[in-house]
């Protein structure tokens, strides 16, 4: 009886020994994982990866808007939200490899982690400014982000022998109807209107399939338009109360201030129709509000109206067209 007794103590602890071991090999996983250098992406075929799929109000479990698209050992980025430098390690893309940043407005959702990517790209070895690339007014944001870090960028170059002049952004205005290719990928935009500020949509083509990224919430005819046969369309999905929910559900709301988030924003029920009528295959979407607990809480008000594939991204997913 002792015996075995002492036998089960041994068991017991020996399982203990390895937990905790376990765990801390884990812990430092996790730690290596946070500090160690990131190699540069290599994509063998076209792939979007949805970086942050929040949108403009805060979430700890979803970073500020950001999507990737890469090709070859290329990436560029749409839109920079709230931590994308961190977002895009956690999507495994060193924060020096995108080398564009193409904006589809201004809204600040849309330009927040700017900065975030400017420096902290050029402290991980950028070798270039960070080419910045969006409606009107985005040179006017651009130098007035260089103005505001000029002496601390100036004080860390010299203190850490940086080039200096990669602590900046090359800027391009542009408008709908612009195209240029990146390599071997093209790019192409539509303005998207009726909105409250200039907003683009961007169609990236790449050995014959195609992604569009339009997340803003207007627009949707000249949308429908851009991603005509498109391999895949990356639209928002956010639910927005209307009025007249909120008077049927006796809610204490301004009705005003619910006009005006709708006016900002596609329904979540006319976006499954927008993705329809533009003959995409799959829908990826982002910006997700609220974020819903099950997929089909979002895919359920869409799925009737398009059908073709539908992914409720979630940050850091990857996608090919």
């Amino acid at each position: 009886m002792t015996a075995r007794i002492i036998g089960l103590c041994v068991a017991v602890a020996v399982a203990g020994a390895s937990w905790a071991l376990t765990c801390s090999a884990w812990r430092h996983d996790q730690i290596l994982a946070g500090i160690s250098p990131v190699a540069p992406r290599q994509f063998d075929r076209l792939t979007l990866i949805t970086v942050g799929t929040g949108g403009a109000y805060e979430n700890p479990r979803r970073r500020g808007p950001c999507t990737a698209v890469g090709w070859g050992s290329r990436v560029v980025l749409v839109d920079a939200g709230r931590g994308v430098a961190e977002a895009l390690r956690a999507a495994g893309i060193p924060t020096s490899q995108p080398d564009t940043v193409f904006l589809t407005s201004l809204l600040p959702e849309n330009t927040v982690g700017l900065d975030d990517l400017l420096l902290a790209g050029w402290l991980d070895g950028r070798r270039e400014p960070l080419r910045l690339v969006g409606p009107p007014g985005t040179r006017a944001l651009a130098e007035g982000l260089v103005a505001g870090h000029r002496r601390g960028t100036e004080g860390a170059a010299e203190a850490r022998g940086l080039p200096p002049a990669n602590a900046r952004f090359e800027t391009l205005e542009i408008a709908g109807g612009w195209s240029q290719d990146r390599g071997s990928l093209a790019v192409s935009t539509g303005a998207l209107p009726d909105g409250p500020l200039d907003a683009l949509a961007y169609r990236f083509e790449w050995q014959g399939r195609s992604a569009v990224v339009g997340t803003t919430g207007w627009g949707r005819a000249a949308l429908e338009e851009l991603a005509r046969g498109a391999n895949l369309l990356v639209h928002e999905a956010v639910f927005v109360l209307t009025p007249e929910l909120a008077a049927g559900m006796e809610m204490a709301v301004d009705p005003e201030v619910l006009r005006r988030e709708v006016a900002l924003h596609t329904a979540i029920g006319d976006v499954g129709s927008v993705a329809q009528r533009a003959g995409v295959e799959t829908l990826v979407l982002v910006r997700l509000r609220p974020p819903p607990v099950y997929d089909i809480q979002l895919t359920s008000l869409i799925d009737d109206d398009f059908h073709g594939r539908i992914v409720v991204a979630e940050d850091g997913d990857e996608i090919t067209p």
